[in-house]
């Protein structure tokens, strides 16, 4: 615990609040600086000045470091750093003002908040029968979620993520007509796919998969093939970077009799493809990479895919996942290049809204790959280095897995001593990943 090692009552109520906290002062200086990267505030705080403050030795602070030590403690600067008389008080203020004077730290913490509140309102407002407005904002906030999902840090999306699945479980609590129910479940059942992917990238895969199945009885509940393909295709990634390869193969194959004419109709025999290519199987993954393929003249956007985003399989997430499914297999690296060289011209524009970091990534990856197989040392550091670049907010579990193939290419190749230093690098890179940053 931070605070004073030795024995006594606290001196502040700062040092009460510190002792509660189960880090030490170097954490808890760790946490301000991210706190304060959050409100975009410029300010750093030592462990030294933390320890005098809580001392009571009344250390100077700027008014950027007092907005900051209130908005992580939840009270004003004056109360944390007057004598401590009593017990623990509570701390469950809202965070984000400066509480002396009840002004905001950024004008965009006050707008969020009443938008948040009004969101309630309108929700409880509209218990026993809920309003179109109502169900016509749980909409979109699910839509943006699964269109910035995969374009933002997760870091960004997760407290809505929750929150969002939170008052959909809500809502679905209460009696509700059939055809509300139906909508507010087909809603809980693409965020639970989108917490699904969540535990994925934070390399939690029993997780991943528990949010999959509740988000699958709700596929059920909203009786909705679209859903139910698409979270079988969730269930089957989930599996194959966990690296459950034939189940993610049965997984795919299990969709497939959901998928009709929706995106997934593609997404799920590529995504099989990779699975078989994991397994060696060539015959299997060509085959697989083939039906993907041909399934595209029969496709037909439905309520999933008008979500965008995660929820719609597109061609360049189609060139990635042929790319990375041949990339296991040497005997095929001619092709595995070419459809890798696609899948990275496709995600060169950033603007695209079939953009997506992780999969760019991944494509990178693969081409890396690929060169190796083909002793191409430099083009393969070529095609990883922006990879290499990613800050660790964006280094998700699947980034990190797919790096890490790389080191292990370049290992089992020829190149192997030439390439020390891009192995040096890769081993860089996956020490700090999202997984492995403060909560």
């Amino acid at each position: 615990m931070a605070g004073n090692a030795r024995q006594g009552d606290p001196r502040t109520l700062l040092e009460c609040l510190l002792r509660e906290q189960p880090k030490t002062y170097d954490e808890v200086v760790q946490d301000f600086g991210n706190l304060a990267a959050e409100l975009g505030e410029n300010v750093t705080l030592s462990s030294r000045h933390l320890r005098r403050l809580a001392s009571g030795q009344r250390a100077g602070t700027t008014p950027v470091m007092r907005r900051v030590l209130q908005n992580m403690f939840g009270k004003p600067l004056d109360e944390l750093l007057a004598p401590w008389n009593g017990p623990l008080p509570a701390t469950d203020g809202p965070k984000g003002l400066v509480l002396p004077t009840s002004r905001p730290t950024a004008d965009k913490e006050l707008i969020a908040m009443a938008a948040q509140r009004a969101k309630s309102f309108a929700l409880a407002a509209g218990q026993t029968d809920l309003t179109p407005d109502v169900l016509d904002q749980v909409h979109a906030d699910v839509q943006r979620l699964a269109t910035e999902y995969p374009q933002q840090p997760l870091t960004e999306l997760l407290p809505d993520l929750l929150t969002t699945q939170d008052t959909l479980f809500t809502l679905l609590e209460q009696q509700r007509r059939p055809a509300q129910a139906r909508q507010l479940y087909f809603l809980a059942g693409v965020t639970g796919g989108l917490l699904a992917k969540a535990s994925h990238d934070l390399s939690d895969p029993h997780a991943a998969l528990t949010q999959a199945r509740t988000a699958f009885v709700c596929a059920d509940n909203a009786d909705h093939n679209g859903l139910r393909a698409w979270i079988r295709g969730l269930q089957s990634l989930v599996s194959y970077w966990a690296g459950r390869t034939r189940e993610s193969v049965r997984y795919a194959q299990s969709g497939a009799e959901f998928a009709a004419n929706n995106t997934s109709s593609v997404w799920l025999p590529v995504s099989e493809a990779r699975a078989w290519a994991a397994l060696g199987n060539a015959n299997a993954t060509r085959s697989a990479i083939e039906r993907a393929e041909a399934a595209w003249a029969s496709v037909q956007e439905d309520e999933v895919d008008e979500l965008g985003g995660l929820c719609a399989f597109g061609r360049a997430r189609q060139l990635y996942y042929a790319a990375e499914a041949l990339s296991w297999l040497p005997s095929q690296s001619a092709t595995a290049t070419d459809y890798a060289q696609q899948a990275v011209g496709a995600y060169e524009d950033a603007s695209s809204p079939e953009w997506a970091f992780g999969d760019q990534a991944g494509s990178r990856s693969a081409l890396a790959i690929t060169r190796i197989q083909m002793g191409e040392l430099e083009g393969a550091a070529e095609a990883v280095s922006p990879v290499l670049d990613l800050v660790p907010e964006q280094r998700i579990n699947g980034i990190i897995t797919c790096t890490q193939r790389v080191h292990r290419a370049l290992r089992d190749s020829p190149l192997a001593e030439a390439g020390s230093e891009l192995q040096e690098q890769i081993e860089m890179f996956t020490r700090t990943s999202l997984k492995s940053l403060p909560r």
